[in-house]
C-alpha cells in the first residue's frame, strides 16, 4: 500500500513538472517577442524622432510601445502566478514526503528490531519445525522470504523518496529565485511603463500645439485617400468591363461553333431522300455527324461575379478566401499608424478615415504581393505610385512606392517584390495596404492577414 502511494507520489511530481514546463516555455516565448517587438518599435521611434517633426505615426507607435509593455507586464504577471503555484505544489509535495518519510523510517526500524530479536539459526529453524504439515512449512518459508524482500523494498522505497524530497526542495528553491527574478523585472518593467506613458502625454501635447498643422496632415491624407478610392474604383470598373466583354466574347464564340456545327450536319444529313435511292438505302445510310468542343462554362453555387466565368478565375478568388486571415504581410517590417476604418486623434477634435492599413516603416523598404493574381494596374498617386493585384474577384492595393518593379498584366505570387516604400506626408516612411472586392467594397486588411 505504501509503495503504491509512493508510487502515485512519484506520478503527479512528473504530471506537475511537465505541466509547467510546457507553461514556463509559452511564457518566456511570448516574453521574447514582446521584447523584440518592444526593441524594434524604439529603434523606429528613434528614426522617426530624426525628422524633429511631430506626427501621427509617431504618437501611434508610443501607443503601441506602452500597449506592448503593459501585455509585457501581464505576462510577467503570469508568470509569478505559475511559479507560486508550483510553488505551492512543491511545498505540498515535500510536507506530504517529509510525513511519508519519517512512517517507512519508523516501519524499518521496528521490522529491524523484529529481524534483530529473530536472528538466531535456533529461532529459524524452529519456527520451521513448529508447522503442522509439511505445506504448512513450505508457506512459512515463502513467508520469511518474503519478510526480507519487503525489507529490502522498504530499503528502496525510503531511498527514492529522499530522493524526490530533494528533488522537490531544489525546485522549490529555484522557483524562489525565479520569482525573485520576476519581480525585479516586473518593477523595472513598471518603471519604464511611466516613462512610456510621459513620453506620449509629451507627444499628446506638442500636437495638440500643432493642431493646425496636423490637421493639414489629415486634410492631406483624406486628399489623396479619395484619389485613391477613386482610381482603384475606376481599375475595378474597367477589369469588371473587361472580365464582361471576355466572358461575351466566349459565349458568343460556343453560340457560332455550335451553328458551324449545325450548318455541317445538315449538309452531310440532307432531311430529304432522294427517290431514287432505296426506302433501305436511305434507312441504312449511316450518317456523319462532326462535334466541335465547346468549353463548359463553370459550374458553381457562388453569387455571381464576372471573373469567377473561368477555372482560372475561380481558383485565385477561392485561394485569396481559403487564406483569410493567413495571408503574409506585404512588408517584413513596420508598424500599423492608422488602423482600417475612422480614427480621431487623441485630446482632439481632429478626425479621418483610412480605407486600408496605413504600415509606418523605414523609406526604402521592400514590399510584396500578399498572394497569387495578376497586375492589373500601375499609376502615379501624388509624388508616388500605386500597384493594384486582382486575385479573382478580389483586389489589393499597395499605395505610396517608388522603384516599381511589376508592370500591368503581369502574374505575381505570394512574396513577390512590388517596390519600395516611400515618404509620407509628415516624413516618415509608410504605405497604405488595401484590399477590395468586385462589388468595390474596401475590406478591413487586419482580418485578412496573419498575426506577427
Amino acid at each position: 500500500m505504501i509503495y503504491k502511494y509512493i508510487l502515485s507520489l512519484f506520478f503527479m511530481a512528473f504530471v506537475l513538472t511537465a505541466f509547467s514546463q510546457d507553461t514556463k516555455e509559452e511564457i518566456q516565448k511570448k516574453q521574447q517577442q514582446l521584447l523584440k517587438e518592444i526593441s524594434d518599435l524604439n529603434n523606429t521611434l528613434d528614426g522617426i524622432k530624426k525628422n524633429k517633426k511631430i506626427s501621427l505615426s509617431q504618437l501611434t507607435l508610443v501607443q503601441r510601445k506602452i500597449d506592448a509593455r503593459q501585455e509585457l507586464i501581464n505576462n510577467i504577471n503570469k508568470d509569478i502566478r505559475r511559479l507560486n503555484e508550483d510553488m505551492y505544489q512543491n511545498e505540498l509535495n515535500i510536507y506530504r514526503l517529509k510525513k511519508e518519510l519519517d512512517t517507512l523510517k519508523d516501519q524499518y526500524a521496528k521490522s529491524l528490531v523484529f529481524a534483530y530479536k529473530n536472528r538466531s539459526n535456533y529461532d529459524y529453524l524452529n519456527f520451521l519445525f513448529s508447522a503442522n504439515s509439511f505445506n504448512d512449512a513450505l508457506k512459512r518459508i515463502a513467508y520469511l522470504k518474503s519478510y526480507r524482500q519487503y525489507r529490502e523494498t522498504q530499503v528502496s522505497t525510503i531511498t527514492k523518496t529522499q530522493e524526490l524530497l530533494q528533488s522537490r526542495i531544489q525546485s522549490l528553491s529555484s522557483n524562489k529565485k525565479d520569482k525573485n527574478s520576476s519581480l525585479t523585472d516586473q518593477s523595472k518593467q513598471l518603471g519604464v511603463l511611466e516613462d512610456d506613458k510621459k513620453e506620449k502625454d509629451q507627444v499628446v501635447n506638442k500636437l495638440k500645439g500643432q493642431e493646425k498643422n496636423i490637421a493639414a496632415q489629415i486634410k492631406s491624407k483624406e486628399k489623396t485617400r479619395q484619389q485613391l478610392e477613386s482610381a482603384l474604383q475606376s481599375v475595378i470598373r474597367k477589369e469588371i468591363a473587361e472580365a464582361k466583354r471576355k466572358e461575351q466574347q466566349r459565349l458568343a464564340n460556343e453560340e457560332a461553333a455550335r451553328k458551324k456545327q449545325e450548318e455541317a450536319n445538315k449538309i452531310l444529313n440532307p432531311p430529304k431522300v432522294d427517290p431514287k435511292t432505296s426506302t433501305d438505302e436511305a434507312v441504312n445510310k449511316p450518317k456523319t455527324t462532326i462535334t466541335t468542343p465547346v468549353t463548359p462554362p463553370v459550374k458553381s453555387n457562388r453569387i455571381y461575379s464576372p471573373f469567377e466565368s473561368t477555372t482560372e478565375g475561380l481558383s485565385l478568388s477561392l485561394n485569396f478566401e481559403n487564406n483569410k486571415g493567413k495571408l503574409p504581410w506585404p512588408v517584413d517590417q513596420g508598424f500599423i499608424a492608422v488602423h482600417f476604418g475612422n480614427y480621431q486623434v487623441p485630446n482632439t477634435n481632429l478626425k479621418g478615415y483610412m480605407p486600408g492599413l496605413e504600415i509606418s516603416l523605414p523609406i526604402g523598404s521592400s514590399v510584396k504581393s500578399v498572394a497569387e493574381g495578376t497586375v492589373s494596374a500601375v499609376f502615379d498617386l501624388g509624388n508616388a505610385q500605386t500597384v493594384v493585384i486582382r486575385h479573382g474577384k478580389y483586389f489589393t492595393a499597395y499605395s505610396n512606392m517608388n522603384a516599381i518593379a511589376v508592370n500591368k498584366g503581369d502574374n505575381v505570387k505570394a512574396g513577390t517584390f512590388l517596390g519600395k516604400a516611400a515618404s509620407g506626408d509628415d516624413g516618415d516612411g509608410q504605405i497604405i495596404f488595401m484590399v477590395s472586392n468586385d462589388k468595390d467594397v474596401n475590406l478591413n486588411p487586419e482580418s485578412w492577414l496573419r498575426s506577427r
